[in-house]
């Protein structure tokens, strides 16, 4: 079972670590209180990347965000790339990891893209085992992350919300909400973005992300939300996380801005909106 002890980060604010930010973020941080980094750009050998978050790391905590494992793949997870996250995590000691429900690699080859799967019995396990295999390589307990998804399959035979609930029972693992992926994914499926946070265990919740995404219309003219990562939060993001928020107490909060990278005031502005919501229901 997962430890208090595996989830260290402060129910604050926190931003993506880029390293355009890192002047910034060392002299004046504003109300960010902890980071994050993607795994996989910080496993090779020294230097400045290493260099750069070895010093940060003894300004804020640090969350490790791994996006290339494909815990939800067929195949077993890359030994290799485990060794690699293990040694990370080792000299890093951060206060929390977490993965995406998604696979991303097949026959060998890997695909530059976060791919959902069936909510069926034999993907439940499959996904159960590789997250057992990974806690017990990197000794301690992940969180998962909800994902952002663009159709259902016919053959899914339970509710993602159940499905999330069942693997952190049985693995003991946390749970990472991402609010935006919720919204994306209901709007989507023409489903309601309310319902989904009314089922979701917000008790495994450790970590909740806020990002922007794109509106575009599919081949019928029907609204198309890609969760691009790329703008500010929209006004009904912020309300559903208002919303979550109400529900499940203050929980760490993660602004994610990976693509058209504004300068740090702007990015801290957004993490000051956050911070705005989790202040009073903390106090």
């Amino acid at each position: 079972m997962s430890r208090i002890s595996d989830f260290r980060l402060p129910a604050g604010v926190g931003v993506g670590y880029k390293a355009q930010h890192f002047n910034e973020l060392v002299s004046a941080p504003g109300c960010v209180s902890w980071l994050e980094i993607h795994a996989e750009n910080y496993m090779g050998d020294g230097g400045r990347p290493l260099a750069q978050l070895r010093h940060l790391s003894e300004r804020f905590p640090i969350s490790v965000h791994g996006v290339g494992l494909s815990i939800g793949g067929e195949a077993p997870l890359d030994r290799d790339h485990l060794t690699r996250l293990k040694h990370l995590c080792d000299w890093l000691q951060p206060a929390s990891f977490s993965e995406h429900l998604a696979w991303s690699t097949h026959e060998g080859a890997f695909l530059n893209d976060l791919l959902p799967l069936p909510y069926t019995e034999a993907t439940l396990t499959s996904v159960c085992d590789h997250i057992d295999q990974l806690q017990a390589t990197i000794g301690r307990a992940m969180m998962l992350e909800n994902p952002s998804t663009y159709l259902a399959f016919a053959e899914s035979e339970m509710e993602e919300t159940d499905f999330l609930a069942e693997i952190a029972r049985r693995t003991g693992c946390g749970l990472l909400l991402d609010v935006n992926n919720v919204y994306v994914a209901s709007t989507n499926q023409q489903r309601e973005p309310l319902d989904y946070i009314e089922h979701f265990p917000l008790s495994a919740v450790h970590e909740i992300h806020l990002g922007g995404h794109d509106e575009q219309s599919d081949e019928h003219g029907d609204r198309l939300l890609i969760d691009s990562h790329d703008a500010e939060v929209v006004d009904p993001v912020w309300q559903l996380y208002r919303e979550t928020i109400r529900r499940s107490g203050p929980r760490p909060t993660l602004i994610e801005w990976d693509a058209n990278i504004p300068p740090f005031a702007e990015l801290e502005a957004e993490a000051a909106r956050a911070a705005a919501i989790l202040e009073p229901v903390a106090a």
